[in-house]
């Protein structure tokens, strides 16, 4: 089996066990184990996968499938910026998806979209495939983007079933960001999410964009084009 096969591999099994962590095997576990065994065993499994799949990616060499054409640069960093703002938004207010029950009218970022965590790491996924052009890391975000909207949907279904006031919530917010506002249930002023999560999101952004080489060993992409 290739490297790239063996990482592929990796990527599903973090998928995979999510998935079931977090559907049919969740119930059974809690009622065996506990929440607090539960939640154990699910953080244990998912960073062996996902550690596992970092560690394939790190020994793997880069290698360029096509080269990135420069007019991509600058939409591709807008939407890295979306992402983290996205992402302070979901850490900034309670996301219905994962209470118990939903709580008043959607507000802030909910109103873009009921899933902004998930929607972070699926652009970031989207705009690291399209920019490294990299088999290793295409693979690995491909799993990350996966999980993010695949999970978010199955959080939806979930939800629905559970708890009837889910379903109100569904139809009057979007799964894609925007389209509730596009579709006329948000009003335009929904395109601001507040300040906390826009400036959150634009220092967070600043940090990572200068912290990159540091961290990853490689400017972020497109960065120096801009500069």
């Amino acid at each position: 089996m290739s490297d790239l096969m063996l990482l592929a591999v990796a990527m599903a099994a973090f998928v995979a066990s999510h998935e079931l962590l977090s559907h049919p095997l969740r119930a059974p576990l809690v009622a065996r184990l506990g929440e607090k065994g539960f939640a154990l065993v699910y953080i244990v499994v998912a960073f062996a996968t996902l550690g596992w799949g970092v560690e394939l990616w790190r020994d793997i060499p880069k290698t360029k499938l096509w080269d990135t054409p420069a007019g991509l640069y600058g939409p591709m960093l807008a939407a890295m910026l979306l992402a983290f703002i996205l992402f302070v938004g979901s850490v900034a207010a309670p996301n219905p998806a994962m209470m118990p029950g939903v709580k008043g009218p959607p507000r802030g970022m909910q109103r873009i979209t009921r899933h902004p965590m998930m929607w972070s790491f699926a652009i970031w996924a989207v705009v690291h495939m399209v920019m490294t052009a990299d088999p290793r890391t295409i693979i690995l975000a491909a799993g990350i983007g996966t999980l993010a909207l695949f999970g978010a949907a199955m959080q939806d279904g979930k939800k629905r079933a559970q708890n009837p006031e889910y379903a109100a919530h569904m139809a009057a917010t979007s799964f894609v960001p925007f389209a509730a506002i596009l579709t006329g249930r948000q009003p335009l002023a929904a395109l601001w999410p507040g300040v906390v999560p826009v400036l959150g999101g634009v220092v967070l952004f600043a940090g990572i964009i200068w912290a990159h080489p540091m961290l990853i060993g490689v400017p972020a992409a497109g960065w120096g084009y801009l500069q």
